[in-house]
């Protein structure tokens, strides 16, 4: 992965009083903006399955509730990512 702009390895070498800590990942800037976005489709698409799943027409509600809290979950997971490492926001 070595000359990949999307991720950055940081190494600190340093003892003693003078260590800091660095993160060892980092996202680009647009790395973070682009698992913003999947983390905000994921919230749309979760929005909609759930919406599905009241509809009596629609078969299986309990499977459509569950894939939309995994969807959720995913979501939220990529939003604290881009926002912690991606430098986005």
């Amino acid at each position: 992965m070595v000359g990949d702009p999307a991720w950055t390895l940081v190494t600190v070498l340093a003892s003693g009083r003078d260590s800091y800590h660095a993160p060892l990942v980092a996202f680009s800037h647009h790395t973070g903006v682009t698992l913003a976005e999947v983390g905000y489709l994921l919230i749309l698409f979760a929005g909609v399955w759930l919406i599905a799943a009241q509809i009596p027409v629609f078969k299986m509600p309990r499977a459509r509730t569950i894939v939309a809290g995994i969807a959720l979950a995913l979501a939220g997971v990529l939003l604290i990512v881009a926002t912690h490492w991606g430098h986005f926001g």
